[in-house]
């Protein structure tokens, strides 16, 4: 796999010589950034389901930002946030609001938005308003506990994958010598 990524990879001359990243190039061509092993690997799958919430384009500077702070693999961060597109995007949100709703201890069920209203569109902008001001919390609690939980659950999982991948392999190696 590793032989695989490293095809469609950058190298740190492309990196280098491209004039939009040589301000960045300090930071961008850390070695802990393009390497891929179990620990960069599962930090940057964390951080990528983290960030893969965060509305709009946003979701992969997130994970650029988080690659660079945190020194996992850069390219591999951004890749995961792509679990989050049109079709799932709107069940995540949706389980999202659950999870906070709960959290917070909110009893009454999920509110639907007010009718749109041509006649009275101040009135409807006002309802709207109000609507989405009282959907903001339980939103935003459970989309950081969401994210929160999925990139634990992805850390830990990438860690246990590599290591049954590891065994997988020294076991056929054996085998091979013997």
């Amino acid at each position: 796999m590793r032989r695989y990524l490293k095809k469609y990879l950058p190298d740190h001359e492309t990196i280098r010589n491209n004039p939009w990243l040589r301000p960045f190039a300090s930071s961008l061509l850390h070695p802990r950034l393009w390497h891929l092993n179990r620990h960069s690997a599962a930090g940057a799958v964390a951080a990528g389901l983290f960030c893969g919430l965060i509305p709009g384009p946003l979701q992969m500077i997130g994970a650029a930002v988080c690659a660079l702070v945190f020194r996992v693999n850069l390219p591999l961060a951004l890749l995961v946030t792509l679990y989050t597109n049109p079709f799932t995007i709107v069940p995540l949100y949706l389980a999202a609001y659950q999870i906070g709703r709960m959290s917070i201890g909110e009893s009454n069920g999920f509110i639907a938005p007010p009718h749109f209203d041509a006649t009275n569109f101040v009135g409807w902008t006002e309802a709207m308003q109000q609507w989405m001001l009282a959907a903001a919390k339980p939103l935003g609690i459970g989309l950081l506990l969401l994210a929160s939980g999925l990139a634990l659950i992805g850390y830990f999982a990438t860690q246990a994958a590599w290591r049954v991948w590891l065994i997988a392999a020294w076991r056929r190696r054996k085998s091979i010598r013997s």
